[in-house]
């Protein structure tokens, strides 16, 4: 039985809408940043620093700003990584940095994630973390601490209590951002 040019036409767009929204139901693929990803994560960032409380920064950063620490966290040899769509775009990225400066928290970081709020609910933070923990206890991390916003931030905090992050404490009104006061819950992980 043929086609005629319109049944053939309909068939076509029904196979591509098939094949993007198979795409767009693609895993993320999980990988390695690399400078080239540092844009995607300056615009991923600067979201949160002017529409939300789950960063305590105020002014925007620049690109100079994360390949500064980029730089700095790779030199460490600790993980930093990014999630990125079948289409090639950057949906997400974490990294760990050290919990402070003292050279006896040497084996202790701090890890922080950032989606694009399209990927938000769709399990790459999930797969984030779990890559992310995987390499920093390769790289020879013991504890990873996370430092929650008390505000906004619930989603991430069930996020570390999946990977069994444990509430450690939680540090009212240290930070003052959009008019009003924010504090901290801390949590902590042994790997």
């Amino acid at each position: 039985m043929a086609l005629d040019s319109e049944s053939r036409w309909r068939l076509v767009r029904m196979k591509r809408a098939k094949g993007d929204q198979e795409k767009a139901n693609a895993e993320p693929v999980i990988r390695k940043a690399t400078e080239v990803d540092l844009n995607s994560m300056v615009e991923i960032y600067n979201y949160y620093i002017q529409n939300s409380v789950v960063t305590f920064d105020l002014d925007s950063m620049a690109l100079q700003d994360w390949a500064d620490k980029y730089k700095w966290i790779s030199e460490l040899g600790l993980p930093f990584i990014v999630a990125e769509s079948a289409s090639g775009q950057i949906i997400g990225f974490a990294y760990v940095a050290p919990w402070r400066q003292k050279a006896a928290f040497k084996r202790t970081v701090e890890d922080s994630i950032y989606l694009r709020p399209a990927a938000i609910g769709k399990r790459v933070g999930t797969k984030l973390l779990e890559v992310l923990l995987a390499e920093a206890k390769a790289a020879g991390v013991k504890e990873v601490v996370a430092v929650i916003s008390d505000k906004g931030a619930e989603a991430s905090i069930a996020l570390h209590e999946r990977f069994g992050f444990k509430h450690q404490g939680h540090l009212g009104k240290v930070g003052f951002k959009f008019g009003r006061w924010l504090g901290t819950v801390l949590m902590q992980k042994s790997l």
